[in-house]
């Protein structure tokens, strides 16, 4: 398999980086982070936190093993990664003043395993921004098929190999879509906004017209 992904999917990747920064000022609109407070970033990357100095003072970067990272540049904020379970805090109510997540809710396992997931950054966070991508979007963001989400599991590395952009490239062989298949399920909108019943839920739409992504935010845990 060539090391050097195939032109639509590092236009994809771009496209990607482009939707990514506009929501993250849309979190900032929203959530108003303040320089006093610290953020926890549930399954983030350090690095991604490295030109946000400006915004927030101290980030936590959560995940089930340790993220190793390079030194911050100057000016970034205080980060520091820690080990953990998102199902499982063991942090008590309302440790920080903010608990945000892109895209990785739809990665911890079973429905009840995303409930575990919601309770725990419900409790622990005052305010919350906790993203995923929406299971009505006619495009499958991880295998970049169209539609193939939308029929049962046990189906999805089949048509994926045969439908998707990821299959067809062969920029993911089958082992990788086998992965891929284990490892996510997206959530409904329903199911979302059950998981965060306290929470503004945001329909992130793509060209307008079809749902991308579902943000639960909470503005403060007392409203």
């Amino acid at each position: 398999m060539n090391s050097e992904p195939p032109t639509i999917i590092r236009f994809y990747r771009k496209l990607w980086r482009v939707w990514k920064e506009r929501r993250f000022q849309r979190f900032v609109e929203q959530i108003r982070p303040q320089q006093n407070e610290r953020l926890l970033d549930i399954g983030g990357y350090p690095f991604n936190w490295f030109q946000r100095g400006a915004i927030i003072r101290q980030v936590d970067v959560l995940n089930l093993e340790l993220a190793s990272f390079d030194p911050p540049p100057q000016g970034a904020p205080e980060i520091r990664a820690i080990e953990g379970d998102a199902r499982c805090l063991g942090m008590p109510d309302g440790s920080y003043d903010i608990v945000f997540s892109n895209s990785v809710i739809e990665h911890v396992g079973t429905f009840s395993d995303q409930a575990a997931f919601a309770r725990e950054a419900r409790r622990v966070g005052r305010k919350l921004w906790i993203q995923t991508p929406a299971k009505a979007c006619p495009i499958e963001p991880h295998y970049l098929g169209l539609f193939l989400h939308w029929f049962p599991k046990r189906w999805h590395v089949g048509l994926a190999r045969w439908t998707s952009i990821r299959g067809l490239t062969g920029a993911a062989d089958r082992k990788e879509l086998e992965a891929i298949a284990a490892s996510t399920r997206l959530l409904t909108r329903r199911e979302f906004v059950s998981l965060f019943p306290d929470c503004e839920i945001w329909t992130e739409r793509l060209l307008g017209l079809f749902p991308k992504s579902y943000v639960a935010i909470r503005r403060n845990k007392s409203t």
